[in-house]
């Protein structure tokens, strides 16, 4: 038995560890979280860890997306109760075993990734609705699935969950354009709709491509999607009268995402300005951690 304990502290840790190192800004939010909620909210955002870093990792596209579908057909195992022999595997099935959490969130925040996996170098969406879409599915269902963890059942906060998940969905997309960019995915991110109002769209060979050629069409796109993550936030924020004290620490994701708007506005939407990668989200660590817990010791989201 103490084997068995030993071996899901330490799955735990992993969990803890992944989040940490590869989502800094979102493992200080999770600190904030009330203890028993911590254990849950760490194996959660640590899956996501995982799901979202499988394409970036592998050497070979299809080795990726192989990861991403070995997850789909791991979450089906967890809630049959068999043992996977991976940390953060273990953690989510000890998370899942002592709480109430949709296996159809967790399974729509998979598909969505292999869906997103499946796109050709050249496909670009259509239109930001796409997007939002795709940042429901992967940033919402985190919120989702926490509130559920920690027992949290209220519409209001499920709402505000919504929107706060589309935002920081689309500001992390955009803040990570030059990445994209320099895997050569053409700017996979910048919908049809928007490349093509501000001339970025190119039609070559039957396909189309985003180019950049002109900087400040380029800025006038980001500014285009950051208003719509803007409002978003904006809509979060107005169920906050309604939103259970005890929800406003899970939904305080909110903070990182105003973070990247304010340091987008700050560089006049250049994506590829360098103040963008300094600190945590473009500002000084312990501003972000003071503004953290201002917003926690406050209730405020």
């Amino acid at each position: 038995m103490s084997g068995a304990s030993s071996s899901l502290r330490a799955a735990f840790s992993h969990c803890v560890e992944q989040v940490r190192s590869y989502d800094y800004h979102h493992y200080l939010c999770l600190l904030e979280l009330p203890p028993n909620m911590r254990k849950a909210a760490f194996a959660l955002r640590a899956f996501n860890v995982e799901t979202a870093r499988a394409m970036d990792v592998a050497s070979d596209p299809r080795i990726g997306l192989m990861r991403l579908v070995w997850w789909q057909e791991a979450i089906d195992k967890i809630y049959a109760n068999k043992l996977i022999q991976h940390p953060t595997a273990q953690a989510l099935a000890s998370v899942i075993s002592e709480n109430k959490i949709s296996k159809a969130w967790m399974k729509r925040s998979v598909e969505a990734r292999i869906n997103d996996a499946r796109r050709e170098e050249t496909d670009i969406p259509e239109s930001i609705e796409e997007l939002e879409k795709y940042a429901e599915d992967t940033m919402s269902t985190l919120l989702y699935m926490t509130l559920q963890a920690g027992g949290i059942m209220s519409t209001a906060a499920d709402h505000a969950a919504s929107h706060v998940g589309k935002a920081s969905g689309l500001l992390l997309l955009l803040k990570s354009l030059p990445y994209h960019a320099s895997r050569n995915r053409h700017f996979s991110y910048i919908p049809a709709k928007v490349a093509m109002k501000h001339r970025l769209l190119v039609k070559e060979g039957g396909h189309s491509e985003i180019h950049l050629d002109s900087r400040e069409g380029l800025c006038d796109a980001v500014f285009e999607m950051a208003s719509v993550a803007n409002s978003h936030l904006l809509k979060a924020r107005e169920f906050a009268s309604t939103v259970p004290v005890e929800a406003c620490k899970v939904l305080l994701p909110a903070l990182p995402a105003q973070v990247i708007l304010d340091t987008l506005s700050r560089v006049q939407f250049d994506v590829f300005d360098s103040r963008l990668a300094r600190g945590i989200l473009g500002i000084p660590p312990l501003w972000y951690q003071l503004k953290l817990k201002w917003n926690s010791w406050r209730g405020k989201y």
